[in-house]
C-alpha cells in the first residue's frame, strides 16, 4: 500500500499555503535532477543505539554526502534550474557553512561565478572548503542573519541571482529528496526526526513524508540557543531572535523562513529543543560507537532522541544526520560538554 502511495507522488500536490505551495511532484523531479551528481546516502542501523533507545533507529547519513552535508541537494536543484538572465551575473548566497559549499560546488559545476557571505565565526574548515570549491568568500556579522543582509545588499548592486539557503521552493524540493530516499530505503518508518534552522530541510521532507503517509510523525529539533522556529511553532517567545549561540552553527538562525513556516505549521507534528550538552553527547556517541565525527547540527536530531526530548515511541525512527563538517579542534570542548551533561540522559554512560 505504501509503495502505491510513492507512485502517486509524481502527480500529487501539497495544499496551497498563503497563495504559494510546494508540490511533491517537484520533489520527485528534483530527485531525478540530482541523481547524476548527489550520493544516495546510506540509512544505517546500529544495534548499540537501538538498545540504548529501546527502539529501532535509522540514521540517514548526509554527513557522507558530497560537500559533507545535505545542503548540496537544494543548492544544486536551484542552480541547475536557472536559465537565461538568471545565470548571466553568477550567483550569490549567505550561509553558516554547508549551504556555502553546496552553492560553490554547484555553481562551479555549472560554470557560474559564486560569491558567498558567511558569519565571522564560521568554522575555518567550512570557509576553506567553500573557497576550494571555487567561490569567493566574504566573512561578516555575528550570525547567518547579518551575512544574509550583506549578501542581499550586494545582490542588489551586482544583479547576481540570490540562492537562499532555505526560503525557496526549489531549494526545499531538493532537500525533500532525502525523505524520498528514506522511504525507499525503509518503507516502515513511523517517525522522522529532523534538525531545524531556517526550516528548508524539514519543510521539504515533511511535505513529502505526510503526502506519502500522513501517519508518519515528523519532529523538528532546534538548538536551545536559537529557538526561533520552536517559539513560532509553540506560539511563545520571540520568533525573531536578537542573538543566537551554541555549538550547532548550522542551525543557529535568528528567524524561520516566510515560505518554510506555513509548511512546518501544516505538516510537522512537534518541534523540540536540545542543549549544547545534549548535542555534544550525541557527537561523542557517534564518534566513539560509530566512528563518525558529525557536526553539531548533524547531531541535533540524535540528541533529541538520546535525551528523551523527541519523545519517540515508534518502532522505526528515522534520524537525519544532516552534516559532518565539524571542526577537529573542538573535540575536547565537545567531550567536556558531553561529560557535564551525561547525567541528564537515560542512556548508558560514556
Amino acid at each position: 500500500m505504501k509503495f502505491q502511495n510513492l507512485k502517486r507522488l509524481k502527480t500529487q500536490e501539497c495544499d496551497e499555503n498563503n497563495g504559494d505551495f510546494l508540490q511533491t511532484k517537484d520533489i520527485v523531479a528534483a530527485f531525478e535532477n540530482l541523481l547524476p551528481v548527489v550520493h544516495r546516502t546510506p540509512l544505517n542501523e546500529s544495534a548499540t543505539f537501538n538498545e540504548m533507545a529501546g527502539t529501532r533507529l535509522y540514521f540517514k547519513m548526509e554527513n557522507l554526502q558530497r560537500t559533507g552535508s545535505f545542503k548540496i541537494r537544494g543548492a544544486l536543484n536551484k542552480i541547475t534550474n536557472l536559465t537565461g538572465d538568471a545565470r548571466k551575473n553568477g550567483v550569490i548566497a549567505a550561509s553558516a557553512g554547508n549551504h556555502a559549499q553546496g552553492v560553490a560546488f554547484s555553481a562551479t559545476k555549472q560554470g557560474l561565478k559564486a560569491k558567498i557571505y558567511m558569519p565571522e565565526k564560521t568554522p575555518l574548515a567550512k570557509v576553506l572548503a567553500t573557497k576550494a570549491y571555487g567561490a569567493e568568500v566574504v566573512l561578516t556579522g555575528e550570525s547567518f542573519q547579518e551575512a544574509y543582509e550583506a549578501a542581499v545588499l550586494d545582490q542588489q548592486i551586482t544583479g547576481a541571482t540570490f540562492i537562499h539557503p532555505f526560503d525557496d521552493y526549489e531549494v526545499m524540493a531538493g532537500q525533500g529528496t532525502i525523505a524520498l530516499e528514506m522511504i525507499q530505503q525503509c518503507a516502515d518508518l513511523d517517525t522522522v526526526v529532523i534538525p531545524v534552522g531556517g526550516g528548508g530541510l524539514i519543510a521539504g521532507m515533511a511535505c513529502l513524508l505526510k503526502n506519502y503517509d500522513p501517519k508518519i510523525r515528523v519532529i523538528g529539533v532546534q538548538s536551545e540557543g536559537a529557538p526561533a522556529a520552536y517559539n513560532r511553532f509553540k506560539g511563545m517567545g520571540n520568533s525573531r531572535l536578537e542573538h543566537v549561540s551554541g555549538i550547532a552553527d548550522g542551525i543557529l538562525v535568528k528567524e524561520t523562513g516566510q515560505l518554510t513556516f506555513p509548511l512546518i505549521s501544516k505538516y510537522v507534528d512537534d518541534v523540540v529543543t536540545v542543549s549544547d550538552e545534549d548535542i555534544a553527547t550525541a557527537i561523542i556517541y557517534m564518534l566513539e560507537r560509530e566512528k563518525m565525527f558529525v557536526e553539531g547540527a548533524g547531531a541535533a536530531a540524535f540528541a533529541a532522541v538520546l535525551s528523551g526530548k523527541a519523545g519517540v515511541s515508534g518502532k522505526h525512527v528515522g534520524i537525519v544526520v544532516s552534516g559532518g563538517n565539524a571542526d577537529l579542534d573542538k573535540i575536547s570542548h565537545f567531550k567536556r560538554l558531553a561529560t557535564a551533561g551525561k547525567k541528564k540522559h537515560r542512556v548508558v554512560s560514556l
